[in-house]
């Protein structure tokens, strides 16, 4: 995956490639070749980047840099350099907090835990009729229960 311009992520077409939405855990691993990212999972990935079917929420690059902040996650390089980098991969496209997608997270039809980013990432999942990739096991539990399409990204 490399590249240099972000492209901002739309609307699914369903005659391509899922389009895939990166959990915040899954853009580190995937970017710095973490074992933890599941086979099953880096090959989706992999593949949905060469049809350039790859979004990361805005929240994104604020949760890295608050988790960086905090000491709670160290990267490879300055965060900010980091996320241009990781931004700037070939088939990875931005997609922007719209005030849809704001509004839509603190409306979603079922009880869901009150992190910020994890709301937003939900909501950006369903407004682009994408599939969230996430280890994240409450997010799981949701995709089975049917609120929205997810992928489990240890696997």
């Amino acid at each position: 995956m490399g590249g240099s311009q972000v492209t901002v992520a739309t609307a699914s077409d369903p005659a391509r490639f899922p389009l895939l939405l990166l959990d915040t855990h899954v853009l580190v691993w995937s970017v710095e070749d973490n074992p933890r990212l599941g086979p099953r999972a880096k090959h989706a990935i992999n593949r949905a980047a060469r049809e350039e079917r790859v979004a990361v929420s805005a929240i994104t690059p604020w949760e890295i840099a608050l988790l960086v902040s905090k000491g709670r996650l160290k990267l490879t390089a300055d965060v900010m350099e980091w996320l241009r980098a990781a931004l700037s991969l070939s088939g990875v496209r931005l997609s922007p907090l719209e005030p849809e997608i704001a509004v839509a997270s603190t409306r979603l039809p079922w009880e869901m835990h009150a992190d910020p980013a994890d709301r937003i990432l939900v909501a950006t999942a369903r407004n682009l009729g994408a599939t969230l990739v996430t280890a994240d096991h409450a997010l799981l539990e949701l995709v089975g229960l049917g609120h929205f399409k997810g992928m489990d990204a240890e696997k």
